[in-house]
């Protein structure tokens, strides 16, 4: 990532008064973000820029790594808000051992769990053919076709699957709590 003017670090916005916009995908927000953070995916940034423009506090932009928040910062410049690039994201958030909040059972984003899934289902596949032969195609084949229809359409069966899973639960304020 190139560094953007505008970068802040973890320990200021820590100690600071700042309004943090996380502006990674739902599930990731949901598998752990700062505390107090308002989340508000990429896709949509540029739709709320004339809300953020009046914002008394200043804006701090999270993502996993700062690559996502950098394309944020570009866009809402754009529109004349004044922001800054949390740096190393939520990644560096964690190695400085900083306070995160979650709201789901999982450390994992599900669209890293469904990464995982299908490369693992592809892999079987691949070795199942080597070892019992080519009757296993269908696994592998099956796996492409459920990745491109989800390409295709937004619809990912396998995430709607690893969704409904015992770790993606959302979890209530006393496990929440207990969990600490």
């Amino acid at each position: 990532m190139n560094r953007v003017e505008a970068d802040v670090l973890p320990r200021q916005v820590l100690q600071g008064d700042w309004m943090v916009i996380d502006v990674r995908s739902a599930s990731e927000h949901a598998a752990g973000t700062l505390p107090g953070s308002v989340h508000l995916p990429l896709e949509q940034i540029e739709s709320a820029a004339p809300m953020l423009r009046g914002t008394v506090k200043p804006i701090a932009l999270l993502c996993q790594s700062g690559t996502r928040a950098a394309l944020a910062h570009e866009r809402l410049a754009r529109h004349g808000v004044k922001a800054s690039v949390l740096t190393g994201g939520l990644a560096q958030w964690r190695r400085e051992g900083l306070p995160v909040s979650r709201t789901t059972a999982t450390s994992w984003s599900l669209e890293r769990q469904v990464r995982f899934g299908a490369g693992l289902l592809v892999l079987t596949g691949t070795i199942a053919v080597a070892v019992w032969g080519r009757g296993w195609l269908g696994l592998t084949g099956f796996v492409g076709a459920g990745l491109t229809f989800a390409g295709a359409t937004d619809i990912c069966m396998m995430g709607r699957l690893m969704a409904r899973m015992p770790w993606n639960r959302t979890q209530s304020a006393v496990e929440a709590f207990a969990g600490q």
